[in-house]
């Protein structure tokens, strides 16, 4: 549905170009600006005496292109523009053909949309025009070469340096306040982007103080959020997390109040996040369940998605924290996140969520029997993980997979025909392999790993075995130069002493 806004000495003359095209009405409404404000979506227009204008679009309904100010009303332009925005580009062009900027204007806000490739210089070359233009002109140009150079998909790609440069400019020819955040939120968004949260908080901050409209100024704060987000480290810092609360409930309360369902979802996996480090963990699964009933409502299959893999994440954690009645839930949530990620489209994700899996089947309290049922389902995860992570392509992530499966095969049953220690110890050697000395604290988790398993493997004799005693005692010795935790050098000198014992009582 489709809102125009006109006023008292237009409104008349646009009800009748409405009428002029069959059932047009039943996709268009036409309000009296003086009864009814313009609202700040894509899916609205406003004509007054100056011509046809489209409002900023803080609802992030359309791609932040923008379209020329005052265009001059006749039944061509108002029905072309009403048809480009019904997505019917036959009709638009049909309207627009006497009117060539406007279907390029309009064509190529349709091609940043749908992801059609764009040529840069076609904007470039209106900048550089000898034609004289109006401030707002100017900045809209800017503008608009900054979003495309951003959103676009385009012939040949844009240096970082110079797509800065063109947002900067539109921020500095900015003719009001609004228009300055509407590119400085997407300015700030390519600025978290390229991980430079700060720079990006402080320009927030700044306009921030700034007279705003209301959408605007909710709009700037949502990117704050992002911007405070993308700074929580461990320790966290406690101011930060209570302005990042009080920041999204305003945020969250406003979406709400507006009826913006997706953005609302979004904002609660956020809340979520926050109120997981906070360890209100009641709290945090409440906004999650949330954001999943929006998004399944709303038929957002990828975001439902999304919300099911960090439900999986949130009880993952909980139930790793002793807490058992979460392994269940956590592996129902994963398991609806794959239907979601399929190998084919995103084996990055799906060898993540396996990898989750895995570890869940394999730390999950069970009766004996479920276990051994439990381990087969374990090991095929650890698999389809170990197709997409390989040793060549992500060392990092193999190593830790590869760790990984090496601490599940000892928890497993033990099998008939097979050692799982054996087996173990063949993962944690795949891990050394990769986990080198540049990763200090991973190599000494999995050679302390290694030495736990090492003492279990085929010592069904008392025979004394001098290579493995000599392996053991040089993983244990590598342990001590590696890190300076204290746990994990007293955990490498126990070794060393029982190592020591059994020598002592072979030599015997």
């Amino acid at each position: 549905m489709l809102d125009i806004f006109a006023s008292d000495n237009t409104i008349e003359l646009v009800r009748e170009i409405i009428a002029s095209e069959e059932r047009l009405d039943e996709l268009v409404s036409v309000h009296h600006s003086l009864e009814s404000a313009p609202t700040d979506r894509a899916d609205s227009l406003v004509v007054d005496a100056r011509g046809i204008s489209q409002p900023i679009d803080w609802a992030n309904l359309a791609p932040p292109y923008l379209l020329p100010q005052g265009i001059p009303l006749s039944p061509a332009t108002l029905l072309g523009l009403i048809f480009s925005k019904l997505d019917n580009g036959e009709k638009a062009w049909h309207y627009l053909k006497t009117h060539p900027s406007l279907i390029f204007e309009t064509g190529l806000a349709s091609r940043l949309q749908y992801g059609y490739e764009i040529d840069l210089s076609e904007l470039t070359d209106l900048k550089d025009t000898a034609d004289p233009v109006t401030p707002f002109e100017q900045y809209r140009r800017i503008h608009n070469i900054a979003i495309v150079g951003h959103y676009g998909y385009l012939q040949s790609g844009i240096q970082i340096e110079t797509l800065k440069a063109y947002y900067q400019q539109a921020l500095a020819d900015a003719p009001n306040a609004a228009y300055r955040a509407y590119s400085l939120q997407h300015y700030a968004g390519f600025l978290l982007d390229g991980e430079d949260a700060r720079s990006a908080e402080a320009l927030l901050l700044e306009q921030l103080e700034q007279d705003l409209p209301e959408a605007a100024r909710i709009s700037l704060k949502r990117m704050l959020t992002d911007a405070w987000m993308k700074q929580l480290t461990v320790p966290y810092d406690q101011d930060l997390l209570h302005r990042l609360k009080q920041t999204l409930w305003e945020v969250l309360q406003y979406n709400e109040q507006h009826d913006r369902r997706a953005e609302t979802g979004l904002l609660l996996i956020d809340a979520a996040h926050i109120a997981n480090i906070s360890e209100s963990f009641s709290e945090a699964l409440g906004y999650i369940s949330r954001a999943i009933g929006i998004f399944e409502s709303e038929e957002l299959e990828e975001l439902a998605g999304q919300a099911h893999l960090r439900k999986g994440t949130l009880l993952y954690t909980w139930a790793q924290q002793g807490n058992p009645q979460f392994y269940k839930p956590a592996i129902e949530s994963y398991q609806q996140a794959l239907k979601v990620f399929r190998q084919e489209e995103t084996p990055d994700v799906f060898a993540d969520i396996h990898h989750n899996l895995a570890v869940l089947y394999s730390e999950m309290p069970a009766d004996s029997k479920k276990k051994g049922i439990w381990a087969g389902v374990a090991s095929a995860s650890f698999q389809e993980a170990l197709q997409y992570y390989t040793k060549d392509f992500f060392p990092y992530e193999y190593g830790m997979i590869c760790n990984n499966y090496g601490n599940a095969l000892t928890k497993f049953p033990q099998a008939i025909h097979s050692d799982n220690y054996e087996k173990a110890l063949f993962y944690y050697q795949e891990a050394l392999q990769v986990r080198t000395a540049a990763y200090p604290y991973e190599r000494a988790i999995t050679l302390l790993n290694y030495l736990e398993a090492s003492w279990k493997v085929s010592n069904d004799t008392d025979d004394f075995n001098e290579k493995r005693f000599r392996d053991m005692v040089a993983k244990a010795q590598e342990v001590k130069q590696l890190v300076g935790e204290a746990d994990m050098i007293r955990e490498a000198d126990k070794h060393l002493e029982l190592l020591e014992q059994l020598k002592t009582a072979a030599v015997k």
